[in-house]
């Protein structure tokens, strides 16, 4: 808007001056007019095509940033609204691998009868499946057997063990007895505290709930999963008594 009113005044300034020369005629005055104003459009009309008023004409580069300034946003805000959908993984409950498991520092959860034995000494009981009847089981024993007898809980300080002939798997895990297990390393027994827990699993702490668990009552609980990608439906929850460690179970829907 500036140029354009100093090009008016001198526009203003210029017919005043011409309509003052005596020796012009009028028609010569008026084509002088005519040609001063054709300038003044002309000119006029480059400043509104060039952007003049509006500033300079950015550059290759500036355009080019500008592209990648625009893309960059648009893929951020992609990426947000997959997170509120999904969730972040960074906030999801904390992974416990059965790979990097060792109950007492020595099993993994899948071992036979004579390392049972060997780790946690004779079974205190058994029992049946078919007589506590659960919705899942560790192993798949209908296609290996029509057998039931060949299917037993193991009861071992609290601890309950599923056994299928020679094979046996932790189901619930007691830390009872100097009970303890490896993960990853680090050992996690009765004495292990939520302030310890919560520097391995800072989500899963931090969504800790209460569960009116059978023969006990409430306890507190933290939920972590099973692997990675969240392929299996099943969870671990670690259960605590009076802020300590106390018993681990597999958990697997019906």
């Amino acid at each position: 808007m500036g140029i354009t009113l100093i090009l008016s005044v001198l526009l203003i300034i210029t017919i005043f001056f011409v309509s003052k020369i005596p020796k012009l005629t009028i028609a010569k005055k008026v084509l002088i007019v005519l040609a001063v104003l054709l300038l003044f459009i002309g000119g006029i009309t480059y400043i509104f095509i060039t952007g003049f008023e509006g500033g300079r004409r950015p550059n290759l580069q500036e355009v080019e940033l500008a592209q990648e300034n625009s893309t960059e946003n648009k893929s951020n805000s992609k990426k947000e609204n997959n997170n509120h959908k999904t969730g972040s993984k960074d906030s999801l409950n904390e992974v416990m691998l059965e790979k990097d498991i060792l109950f007492n520092g020595k099993l993994p959860r899948y071992f036979t009868v004579k390392e049972f034995e060997k780790t946690f000494g004779k079974a205190d009981s058994t029992k049946l499946l078919a007589e506590e009847e659960p919705c899942t089981y560790i192993f798949d024993t209908e296609s290996q057997t029509d057998n039931m007898n060949d299917h037993k809980y193991f009861y071992k300080d609290g601890s309950r063990f599923e056994n299928f002939k020679e094979k046996v798997a932790v189901d619930e895990f007691r830390f009872s007895k100097n009970n303890f297990i490896l993960f990853k390393g680090k050992k996690l027994s009765a004495l292990t505290t939520v302030i310890e827990l919560q520097k391995i699993f800072p989500n899963a702490v931090k969504n800790m709930g209460t569960m009116d668990v059978y023969g006990e009552g409430n306890l507190q609980v933290i939920q972590l999963r099973e692997d990675e990608n969240n392929v299996s439906d099943g969870h671990l929850n670690i259960f605590l008594k009076n802020g300590k460690l106390y018993f681990m179970h597999w958990w697997f829907p019906c």
